[in-house]
């Protein structure tokens, strides 16, 4: 039982590093592909990738599905959600720092927490309204010296935060629609089903030659996306498999840390390609409060349930980006 558990503490880091490091890579391939052409790539790799690795397991989802309108139409809505997610989160990059876009990302477990109330009728907890306030109040800090700016000017830096506040929101849609499709089949079969769909959909959107354009090292970050979408939501699955919910989701809400860390070494090493996070104290501080806040909702229900010895139960997770 512990070896299962150490194993998926390491996948759910795996998601969690991964996820930290795509904004960065995404944001060196946007200075010269549009959001559209990116992510029809990072879908065509991962379909093509999950795809092969389920159809050697002869684990490719069953054709029934499609013969039923009820799932028919939840993986429609499953599809939205998930290509308008990518297509937001990626045009958000193109204004912000990849550290703000995740920070930015973290009101996604909010919107799902509302939602599984609303749509699922799930519980909500105390615990959970308490790290959503923590988590508004971090994002507060976190744009501190810009908050005039959002609110009152349309800048490049606003447009940014409300395509980033919308690819948290569209994201609740794809959330709660894959809680349904997941009595039908696993995750990874929901999984290549959506990066299939939302690979032919972006098709007349794309711009397919303009890979030929990107630069050697723009061209590895590029299959550094589609890599990245592959293995960061493979970990997670597995960690689901082997770990609990709500401890897996607490050690994703990292992410944007480990966007910022990352964002600052390679800022230092090679300031040329990489620009260092315009962040003051209270900044940093907020993007820790967002984290902390994130993962309050995720397991204080655990901890509290700790100190009153009460029985605990497992929240509504996010899934990922």
């Amino acid at each position: 039982m512990k070896q299962q558990a150490g194993i998926g503490i390491l996948l759910a880091l795996t998601t969690a590093v991964c996820w930290g490091a795509l904004p960065i890579a995404m944001k060196q391939v946007l200075t010269v592909m549009e959001p559209p052409t990116v992510v029809f790539y990072r879908f065509l790799m991962a379909s093509i990738g999950l795809g092969t690795i389920l159809a050697l397991r002869g684990k490719l989802p069953p054709m029934r599905i499609f013969r039923k309108p009820r799932w028919l139409a939840l993986l429609a809505i499953a599809t939205g959600g998930l290509f308008g997610n990518f297509l937001l989160f990626s045009s958000s990059l193109q204004y912000l720092s990849p550290t703000a876009s995740q920070v930015i990302g973290q009101l996604s477990p909010v919107g799902m927490m509302v939602a599984s109330v609303v749509v699922l009728k799930e519980k909500m907890r105390g615990t959970q309204v308490v790290g959503a306030i923590m988590l508004l109040c971090g994002l507060v800090m976190f744009f501190n010296t810009s908050l005039i700016e959002i609110f009152t000017r349309l800048t490049d830096y606003t447009l940014g935060v409300i395509f980033g506040v919308l690819a948290a929101t569209v994201w609740v849609t794809y959330g709660v629609a894959q809680k349904v499709l997941l009595r039908r089949l696993a995750s990874q079969q929901i999984l290549f089903l959506l990066y299939t769909l939302c690979t032919i959909a972006l098709l007349p959107l794309a711009q397919l030659d303009m890979v030929f354009q990107l630069s050697g090292w723009q061209l590895a970050c590029l299959i550094f996306c589609g890599l990245n979408t592959l293995v960061g939501y493979g970990a997670l699955a597995e960690a689901m498999a082997r770990w609990q919910a709500a401890q897996v989701s607490a050690i994703i809400t990292l992410t944007p840390l480990f966007t910022l860390l990352f964002s600052d070494l390679l800022a230092l090493a090679w300031p040329d390609f990489f620009a260092m996070p315009l962040l003051n104290l209270v900044g940093y501080t907020g993007a820790f409060v967002v984290v902390a806040g994130a993962m309050y909702s995720a397991i204080g229900h655990r901890l509290w349930g700790r100190w009153h010895k009460t029985e605990a139960v497992i929240p509504v997770q996010r899934s990922g980006e």
